[in-house]
């Protein structure tokens, strides 16, 4: 990584740096873990390198089928070449299963298959704990208009689709994710598209078979076995085969 780069933003799990043209960021990938609004942290080693090929892969394939992302090309192991975008202050959650905060904000029981997908819209505040917000919320703030929302609900049911069929191909079940979505600009107007990142850290990715998880979900929980986890999410997309041998070496 070149420390002289200019870093414009840090976040939890990535950091974003000046890109070589105007128009571009370089999206870093840590190895940072954290849940609980960041109450609790730890490094897992690897983990950038599997969420930056899982999020490359992920992101190239939405591309192929024209959903729109900032994702432009891999760089290396840990870093992305991605299109500049202004991000809108919301974390879009969809829900094919409940678990999580749905779960205990409900009273349901996890596990439960849901009759259709649900959309959240959550306001990006780490100070508030990113609560849930409304349509009206949303647009009486002026985070987001009523087109652009309704373009963040069709891509994301998008989205969805295109996941589930993926995952459900290798054996996996999602049963939820969070996206978020950033304007473009073109002259005087602006269009919304897919950003941030796709990756075992923002899906809940259960074993079809087992239910085994094979998610963040194991390190909120301190189920352990965290980065074989990824690393099995990786494995069945196909994609392990190039992953680094100092990553495979610990995954027996």
């Amino acid at each position: 990584m070149n420390t002289k780069r200019k870093k414009l933003y840090e976040g939890k799990a990535k950091i974003l740096y000046e890109g070589p043209e105007p128009g571009t960021l370089i999206q870093y990938f840590k190895d940072d873990a954290t849940a609980f609004n960041a109450q609790k942290k730890a490094t897992l080693e690897g983990k950038g390198v599997i969420n930056n090929r899982i999020s490359e892969f992920v992101m190239s394939r939405l591309n192929g089928i024209g959903v729109t992302n900032h994702f432009i090309k891999r760089l290396n192991l840990r870093e992305q070449l991605i299109r500049e975008v202004e991000i809108i202050p919301l974390e879009v959650v969809c829900r094919n299963v409940v678990a999580g905060s749905l779960a205990t904000r409900l009273g349901q029981a996890e596990g439960t298959p849901l009759p259709r997908s649900i959309i959240e819209f959550y306001y990006k505040k780490d100070e508030l704990n990113d609560p849930m917000v409304t349509e009206e919320h949303i647009t009486a703030f002026n985070w987001a208009t009523t087109p652009e929302i309704d373009d963040i609900l069709a891509t994301t049911q998008r989205v969805n689709d295109y996941l589930c069929g993926l995952f459900n191909g290798v054996g996996i079940t999602l049963v939820d994710f969070k996206i978020e979505f950033g304007r473009v600009w073109e002259g005087d107007f602006s269009r919304v598209i897919l950003a941030d990142e796709i990756s075992p850290d923002s899906c809940r990715l259960w074993d079809s078979t087992t239910g085994e998880k094979l998610d963040k979900d194991r390190f909120r929980r301190d189920m352990g076995n965290v980065i074989e986890s990824y690393a099995e999410v990786a494995r069945r997309l196909g994609i392990m085969k190039d992953m680094p041998t100092v990553i495979q070496g610990g995954l027996h």
